[in-house]
C-alpha cells in the first residue's frame, strides 16, 4: 500500500509517501481499497500543526474516504466484498490506497453516488446535517447568509439551506467564488465591502440565520446584520483570525449565536455508529436528489502537498479528492 505522511507539523510541501505492506483486517474490521480521499482546509492546518487537534508524529492526514471493501476480519458478515462504501476515520490515516476500518463504521454507497461525491461531500454536508438536525432550525423561507461561500463548507451550506427551503445570500472574495455559490444555489450574492448594509439590503431587513466558517473582521458585520431573533452560526475560521463577538450585539434583538463542531460530536457523543448513522442519511439525500454537491476536482497522492496549499492560501474553489 501507499500512504502519505507527515513527518514533522510544517509545510504541506515537507509530506512523504511511503510504501509498506497492506494492512490485514482485525477481527470485526474489514479492509477497504481506496477510490477517493476527501481533502479539506482542516487537513492542510492539521499538517501545519495549527489545528486544535495535534495528532502525535508521524502521522497521514485524511479522515472522509470511500472505496470498495476487499477483505474482512472475522467475525465480519457485512458488507460483502466488493461493496462500494464510505466512511470517516476516527484518527485521520486517509491520505493512502488502503485503510481498515471497524465494519460498523462504514456505509454502503447508493447506486447514483459515486465515490468522488462522497468522498467529497462527507465532510461539509455532515457539518451542516449535523448543525441542521442537531444545533439550529432552519426554516422554509427564512433569509440564510452564508460567509465563505466559495469553498467546499459554503457550497454545501447553500444546497443544505436551499433544500430546507431557505433563500439564500451567499458572500464569497472573488468573482469565480461568487459564480460557483450562484451555481450552487444562491440567489443573491455579496462581496465583502459594506457587508453589513449589503445583507440588510438582500434580505429585506436582516437576516435570520448567518453561517460562517470564516471568523475574521467579516464576523461581527454579519452579526449585526441579523434580525430579531436571528442565529450566527460559527462553523470554524478559515481567515485565521479568531473574532471577538460583542456581546451587546447578541443580547440585542434576542439574537444567539450558536457553535457547530461535528467533529467533536462524531468523537464523542455520535460515536462511530451515530456519525455512521448521519452519513447515511447525508448519501441517502445525495442519492435521491435532494442535496447536489459539485463533482470536486481531483488529484493524485503525489499532488497531496501542491492541493493543500491552495486550500491554505484560500485559492481552491470547491472541493478536491485524491485518487490513491
Amino acid at each position: 500500500m501507499r500512504r502519505v505522511v507527515c513527518l514533522e507539523f510544517g509545510d504541506p510541501s515537507a509530506l512523504r509517501i511511503l510504501e509498506e505492506p497492506t494492512p490485514r483486517p482485525r477481527p470485526g474490521e474489514v479492509l477497504v481499497e481506496l477510490t477517493a480521499v476527501g481533502v479539506s482546509f482542516v487537513d492542510g492546518l492539521l499538517v501545519r500543526g495549527a489545528y486544535q487537534v495535534r495528532p502525535p508524529l508521524p502521522f497521514t492526514p485524511g479522515s472522509c474516504v470511500a472505496g470498495r471493501v476487499v477483505a474482512a476480519g472475522e467475525g465480519v458478515a457485512s458488507p460483502p466484498l466488493g461493496t462500494a462504501v464510505a466512511t470517516v476515520l476516527a484518527d485521520f490515516g486517509g491520505y493512502a490506497s488502503h485503510v481498515t476500518v471497524p465494519a460498523d463504521a462504514v456505509v454502503p454507497l447508493p447506486a447514483d453516488v459515486t465515490p468522488d461525491i462522497a468522498a467529497a461531500a462527507m465532510e461539509s454536508y455532515l457539518t451542516l446535517v449535523f448543525a441542521t438536525t442537531h444545533r439550529l432550525t432552519i426554516g422554509p423561507g427564512e433569509h440564510v447568509v452564508v460567509l465563505g461561500a466559495g469553498g467546499g463548507i459554503g457550497q454545501a451550506a447553500i444546497d443544505v439551506a436551499r433544500s430546507l427551503g431557505a433563500r439564500v445570500v451567499a458572500v464569497a472574495s472573488t468573482e469565480d467564488k461568487r459564480a460557483a455559490a450562484k451555481a450552487a444555489g444562491a440567489e443573491v450574492t455579496l462581496g465583502y465591502d459594506n457587508l453589513k448594509d449589503g445583507i440588510r439590503a438582500a434580505t429585506g431587513g436582516g437576516a435570520d440565520v448567518v453561517i460562517d466558517p470564516v471568523g475574521g473582521p467579516a464576523a461581527e458585520s454579519a452579526l449585526r446584520a441579523l434580525t430579531t431573533g436571528g442565529r450566527f452560526c460559527v462553523l470554524g475560521f478559515a481567515s485565521g483570525d479568531i473574532p471577538r463577538l460583542p456581546a451587546n450585539i447578541v443580547l440585542l434583538r434576542n439574537r444567539s449565536v450558536v457553535g457547530v463542531d461535528w467533529g467533536d460530536w462524531s468523537r464523542e457523543v455520535g460515536g462511530p455508529r451515530g456519525n455512521a448513522a448521519l452519513l447515511a442519511d447525508v448519501l441517502a439525500r445525495i442519492g435521491r436528489g435532494e442535496l447536489h454537491p459539485a463533482r470536486p476536482s481531483t488529484a493524485s497522492l503525489t499532488d497531496t502537498g501542491r492541493v493543500l496549499q491552495l486550500f491554505g492560501e484560500r485559492r481552491a474553489v470547491g472541493k478536491y479528492v485524491l485518487h490513491p
